[in-house]
């Protein structure tokens, strides 16, 4: 990197804290700050939930896996990932817009509380905290490996930088900030993911080289699935995304929730799922086919697209790529600081404080900043042992960890809100929960030689069955948690939304009227349409 590339990166930092200082005018209530006051257009919702998914670490670990593997890489990743959020936009989206718009709460997790009971929404609080701290640890650690790469700075040097300027900006203007942020930094990927592209075509023969470079490389570069990436690992993989990106991360749920109507949401879902079918065979095709083009020093591969930006692109391009870096990384750290920071202000904090129960405007405002600061802290910390003997690496935290341990705190979330599965109750919930969890510990730590794919499904598989066998051996639906499912499912309510934003309740369980929240009987008075 020279002057040129260092002024487009700061450039770029001091936009990203601009816009966040901009938003800080429009935040005035937890609502605003955790879902944008319902007002977001779904044009926008759309492009941040798709920014929001993935992060530098393709540029890292999935680069070396389209090194080493070639399309497999796409068609294990960001294709099954695509058909989740179609799948999703279908089943959760308008569901999750609901959440907001007919309970009125702020927080994914808020409607847990009625919908099963206290400690099954602590439970999947506590752990879904805990697994993201260890997941931006890892896109922490992500970018800075890659920062290394360019300016030689460490490990731990360029975890802080980045951190604490995702922290200004996200911390300051809350949703609004992330969203508008992350469509700033889909213009500048498009723009640097393109000067990519047109750079590699040129330096192997043109645009021509798009389907006659392919002879030039291992067969295997060509196959869908190969090496531990199977035909069974992308049907895993494919299961558990659909969950996953389709709000099991609260952060994807919280795009659904910020939208005007669940028609809206809906639209969001399909226009993010297009961008993943799209997008990233843009970014992969140098990538796949960097072996003609540079060695990597590390094994895995996971230098390559570092090495091969530095070698083919002029300085201030180059600036562009590296800022196309971060913008991936800091979208998703931002918006999972935001999700994890409603979930403790509206769910946990009020579980262990009558206090937080009483907040004010001020106070509710106040925590969710602090206790975003508080996410981010200790995600760099995290970040920091990522390459320990208990992480690993990074693309084993992402892959393993993340896949492995959604699930279940995601199918009693998710399925939660479909009346299919209204006689799984708290019951059914943690326990398919905890068995979720074991299947996890035990297929990756406890016993040994387990293939990939069985050790990223097991855990969501088991919480599934368990689930839905749980409801029907002991059933558990009452009136009031029928309730809760009438206002989640009826009805599309386009444009409805607007009639309970100003009866949000500002801290507290939405859902029960807390501290002068929205019960069930009136948290949508007049807004019931037809049936959905």
């Amino acid at each position: 990197m020279n002057s040129l590339d260092w002024a487009v990166l700061i450039g770029y930092f001091g936009v990203m804290i601009a816009i966040g200082v901009w938003s800080h005018k429009r935040v005035d209530n937890v609502s605003d700050f955790f879902t944008a006051g319902g007002k977001m257009p779904w044009w926008l919702s759309g492009i941040s939930h798709h920014m929001s998914g993935y992060s530098a670490v393709m540029f890292t670990g999935y680069a070396g896996i389209a090194y080493q593997y070639g399309v497999t890489s796409y068609v294990t990743w960001s294709f099954p990932i695509a058909i989740g959020i179609a799948i999703g936009a279908r089943l959760f989206a308008g569901r999750l817009n609901r959440l907001r718009s007919r309970l009125g709460v702020a927080s994914p997790l808020e409607y847990l509380k009625t919908r099963y009971n206290l400690p099954t929404q602590q439970a999947l609080a506590w752990s879904g905290v805990l697994l993201k701290i260890v997941d931006v640890g890892a896109k922490w650690a992500a970018i800075a490996t890659l920062l290394s790469v360019f300016t030689g700075i460490s490990l731990n040097q360029g975890i802080l930088i980045t951190g604490v300027i995702t922290g200004v900006y996200c911390t300051v203007g809350g949703l609004w900030a992330d969203a508008l942020t992350e469509l700033g930094q889909f213009v500048i990927q498009l723009l640097a993911g393109i000067a990519m592209l047109v750079t590699v075509m040129g330096e192997l023969g043109g645009f021509s080289s798009l389907w006659t470079v392919w002879d030039r490389l291992p067969d295997s570069h060509t196959q869908p699935t190969v090496g531990p990436y199977t035909l069974t690992f992308l049907l895993a993989y494919l299961f558990i995304k659909t969950f996953e990106y389709s709000g099991g991360m609260w952060n994807q749920a919280q795009r659904f929730m910020a939208t005007r109507s669940a028609q809206q949401a809906k639209r969001s879902a399909r226009l993010s799922a297009a961008l993943w079918f799209i997008w990233p065979a843009v970014l992969f095709f140098p990538m796949w086919v960097a072996p003609l083009l540079v060695r990597p020093q590390k094994p895995d591969a996971s230098d390559s697209y570092a090495l091969l930006t530095e070698r083919l692109l002029p300085h201030g391009l180059l600036g562009l790529v590296i800022v196309g870096f971060f913008s991936h990384t800091m979208a998703m750290c931002s918006s999972d600081a935001n999700a994890i920071s409603a979930v403790f202000t509206r769910d946990i904090a009020p579980a262990l404080s009558a206090k937080a129960r009483d907040w004010s405007h001020r106070a509710g405002l106040l925590a969710a900043r602090l206790s975003t600061v508080a996410f981010l802290g200790l995600s760099m910390a995290i970040a920091t042992q990522v390459n320990s003997p208990t992480f690993k690496d990074i693309i084993t935290v992402v892959i393993k960890w993340v896949a492995g341990l959604v699930g279940p705190i995601s199918i009693p979330f998710l399925l939660g809100m479909l009346r299919t599965f209204r006689k799984s109750g708290p019951t059914a919930a943690l326990g398919s929960w905890a068995a979720g969890l074991f299947a996890f510990w035990l297929t990756n730590y406890g016993l040994s030689g387990i293939q990939l794919q069985i050790q990223i499904v097991s855990p969501v598989a088991t919480s599934l069955i368990l689930f839905i066998l749980l409801g029907f051996v002991r059933p558990e639906d009452t009136e009031e948690r029928d309730a809760v499912l009438d206002r989640i499912n009826s009805g599309d309510d386009e444009g409805a939304g607007a009639a309970v934003l100003g009866a949000l309740p500002e801290q507290g369980g939405g859902v029960e009227g807390v501290s002068g929240g929205v019960s069930l009987g009136d948290a949508s008075e007049g807004v019931q349409g037809g049936r959905g």
